[in-house]
């Protein structure tokens, strides 16, 4: 099984102030810190190494997590010291560190998806393409929808397309799977970058294949998600798009240890 790089190094601003003291990846869901039931899903998935790209109050995250033998993982980090490096320049710093492989997973760390990763493996290694997104039909349900998707490939990944083409009926699910090499092409070393401008213009290039899953996607990155993903985990019927759940804002930091 591919190795997992997972994005943790944000500010998490939608969710403050929670996030001024505690990083997103431990945010209480459930009563238990999100980076649990993350880290658990992916030891059920098969993963067996993690590597965690972590900056701001990192070392909550670092201190939580530890080494990951309480999942059953392999946990290293990928430590953002100054200026945050964005999504992209966090995964070349740990490439350029040694300690993300020559192909991986990247998932958000604010993202609890509900997909067989066996598969999207098979599907990448398949592809014949430096990139393989995992995509949703979205037609602007649950995020806003940001790729065009025909026979198999993403043709346009576009998170700022203003109007929306009429085609861009899906969405970016959460988890990609990349090559080394395509990330030490498009990204410097030590810059600050992010992954959308990059992961568009391999779109139009015709470097992104992609995998349609079907169950919609779960996250903490606003207040409705996190109120939606606490229904599903307790086996509720999770909310529609457009709700009016909200989240219900804890004193402490419940659930860290």
């Amino acid at each position: 099984m591919l190795e997992c790089v997972i994005l943790a190094g944000g500010l998490g601003t939608r969710m403050r102030p929670h996030t001024d003291r505690v990083p997103k990846a431990l945010l209480p869901v459930c009563g238990r810190p999100f980076a649990d039931w993350q880290l658990q899903w992916l030891a059920a998935q098969g993963v067996h190494s993690v590597v965690l790209c972590v900056g701001h109050l990192g070392e909550l995250i670092e201190a939580f997590v530890g080494d990951g033998q309480r999942w059953g993982l392999e946990v290293r980090y990928a430590r953002e010291e100054g200026p945050l490096l964005g999504t992209a320049g966090a995964i070349r710093q740990a490439l350029d560190l040694g300690i993300a492989g020559e192909a991986f997973f990247v998932l958000f760390g604010d993202s609890y998806l509900r997909l067989d990763l066996a598969d999207v493996e098979v599907a990448f290694r398949q592809c014949g393409r430096p990139v393989l997104m995992t995509v949703l039909h979205n037609e602007g349900r649950w995020d806003r929808s940001n790729v065009v998707f025909e026979a198999g490939m993403v043709t346009r990944y576009d998170k700022h397309a203003d109007p929306r083409p009429q085609e861009m009926t899906f969405v970016d699910y959460g988890l990609s799977a990349m090559t080394r090499r395509v990330v030490e092409q498009h990204v410097r070393a030590g810059e600050s970058a992010e992954l959308a401008p990059m992961l568009h213009s391999l779109s139009l290039r015709g470097d992104i294949a992609g995998y349609v899953v079907t169950d919609r996607f779960y996250e903490i990155g606003s207040p409705e998600g996190l109120a939606d993903l606490e229904v599903f985990l307790t086996g509720g019927q999770s909310s529609s798009p457009g709700n009016d759940a909200r989240l219900r804002r804890p004193t402490s930091p419940e659930g860290l240890p």
